[in-house]
C-alpha cells in the first residue's frame, strides 16, 4: 500500500537572523514541517546556532 499524503503539512527552512546580521561565514539553518492551515504566518522559533554557540531566533525563509 502507498502512503497517504500529509495534506496541509509542508516542509519549511528556518534561518538564523543574528548570524545573517554579523556577516560571519556560513549560515545556521534547520528544516522542519508546519501545518499551513493552523499557522499561515511565517514561523519563528528559538533554535541553537552552533557557530555563535547560543540560542537565537530562526525565521522561516522562502
Amino acid at each position: 500500500m502507498a502512503k497517504k499524503s500529509k495534506g496541509n503539512r509542508t516542509q519549511i527552512i528556518l534561518e538564523c537572523t543574528e548570524h545573517k546580521a554579523t556577516g560571519m561565514p556560513g549560515t545556521s539553518r534547520y528544516i522542519t514541517q508546519k501545518n499551513k492551515k493552523n499557522t499561515p504566518d511565517r514561523l519563528e522559533l528559538k533554535k541553537y546556532n552552533p557557530v555563535l554557540k547560543k540560542y537565537t531566533i530562526h525565521k522561516e525563509i522562502k
